[in-house]
């Protein structure tokens, strides 16, 4: 009984290793497609690859979020930002994009644990324009941090789930902070580039393929 056990144990140990190694490289393609679908969701137009620019920025919470950057030849014309917040039901990841004028273009809903017709709403609730009260779409966070209308804010929580709701607008507040500091550098770049031909702005710490796949 012990070596038939042993070799059933065996043969199923082999069985899942050769089919991890099979799906590990789909997977990871549909990984990469994922997250570039996502960043042409929420930027502006863009003919660069913002994968291959991405950097990290601080969100203002002592954590640090994958910047991908969106141009036009050599012009910025928004970011993306991949940030998350502990929702509900776990982990909430999100991409959130701004243009260069403090507004958010779009977000796509990359991750979470909500409850399925409850906090799962997040996907379509905060980007209905139909719907100014509940929209995120086109405002200005220079103005202010988003929150709900449960906590003096201007954004209307999604029906029965204000967890989810305040763990969205965290995400999206974060993001913002990150964006802030890439747009502030970017201007600082510009201004010193204009200055002195020699001044270059490089990313000194080369993001790898596994940490933008991680993330």
């Amino acid at each position: 009984m012990f070596l038939s056990l042993s070799i059933i144990c065996l043969t199923v140990a082999v069985l899942l290793a050769q089919v991890n190694k099979l799906t590990a490289e789909p997977i990871a393609v549909a990984k990469a497609m994922k997250l570039q679908n996502a960043i042409g969701d929420v930027v502006p137009d863009f003919d660069n690859n913002p994968i291959e620019e991405a950097y990290l920025m601080p969100d203002g919470r002592g954590d640090s979020l994958l910047v991908y950057p969106a141009k036009k030849g050599d012009e910025i014309v928004g970011y993306a930002i991949n940030s998350n917040a502990a929702g509900f039901g776990g982990n909430i990841q999100i991409m959130v994009g701004f243009d260069i004028e403090d507004k958010v273009v779009n977000y796509a809903i990359l991750q979470h644990a909500e409850t399925p017709g409850l906090g799962s709403k997040m996907d379509v609730w905060f980007n209905d324009t139909t719907k100014p009260s509940q929209s995120i779409i086109g405002r200005n966070l220079a103005e202010g941090a988003l929150s709900v209308t449960n906590d003096g804010g201007t954004v209307d929580a999604i029906t029965a789930s204000t967890i989810t709701s305040r763990a969205f607008l965290d995400a999206v507040n974060k993001a913002y902070a990150a964006y802030t500091q890439s747009n502030e550098d970017a201007n600082t770049g510009a201004t010193e580039s204009e200055a002195d031909d020699e001044n270059i702005i490089t990313e000194e710490d080369e993001i790898t393929e596994e940490e933008i796949s991680n993330e």
